[in-house]
């Protein structure tokens, strides 16, 4: 979604940004009445995707979009300080760690935010859910969520958010953390930081599992060489000219 009037205030907001964005004419926006939070870094995007959409929220209103997980760590130019802002507001009400191969255009991992603001229930608590192991792969590039998957991150979180809803931390999965805990992390949103390992499953399978993540190392052998060909073809290509 573009929000491009400067008076819009909007109750949802659905948005898939391009990630890590370094080309946005930052360095022309240093003083945008949009940056509630801390100026955004002119190398990058991503923050300034974060406070412009909540810029254009109206008082109650929510909004989802993807972001690079990057985002949730990172503290390059002050993007910690803004996060941790963003934080200790109320406002990041979810996130959402999603696998690999998810997307089509882009093979950096991604998540979801969920931000809300003056939120009536669950104040002062953020929901993390980890999603990497979610999904099923339709190709060796390509990973898809099944109807099934998706159903059970939106339950988790409306189940979350509804006061009579049947709620409960699942060890591995999801956590529903106080912004004490979040600051004893040092503001990091990484899901994997709080939902913790989960319970190995007393069916386990170790040949199974064994002979799965053989396929998968297999493929990824696959990929680094066709990746270290077409470096050392690019390589040559550079050596030519240079001669």
């Amino acid at each position: 979604m573009m929000l491009t009037k400067k008076d819009l205030k909007a109750d949802y907001i659905i948005a898939n940004p391009p990630f890590n964005v370094s080309d946005w004419s930052g360095d022309l926006l240093r003083k945008d009445g949009r940056w509630q939070y801390g100026t955004p870094p002119a190398g990058n995007a991503n923050y300034a995707w974060i406070q412009h959409f909540i810029y254009h929220l109206a008082p109650s209103g929510q909004a989802g979009f993807v972001l690079a997980k990057g985002s949730l760590t990172s503290k390059t130019s002050g993007e910690g300080e803004i996060r941790k802002r963003l934080i200790e507001a109320d406002l990041i009400d979810c996130i959402v760690n999603l696998p690999a191969k998810l997307f089509l255009n882009t093979q950096i991992p991604a998540s979801l935010w969920f931000v809300r603001r003056n939120k009536t229930t669950r104040n002062g608590e953020i929901l993390f859910i980890d999603a990497r192991n979610m999904g099923h792969l339709i190709n060796r590039r390509t990973r898809e969520f099944s109807k099934e998957d998706i159903q059970k991150i939106a339950e988790t979180y409306h189940n979350w958010l509804n006061p009579d809803g049947n709620y409960e931390d699942v060890k591995g999965f999801c956590k529903s953390a106080t912004i004490e805990e979040v600051a004893k992390l040092d503001y990091v949103l990484t899901p994997g930081r709080y939902v913790g390992l989960a319970d190995e499953e007393d069916d386990f399978d170790f040949k199974e599992r064994f002979l799965k993540l053989k396929a998968e190392f297999e493929e990824q052998l696959k990929e680094e060489a066709i990746l270290n060909k077409r470096i050392a073809e690019n390589l040559a290509k550079i050596e030519l000219k240079d001669e």
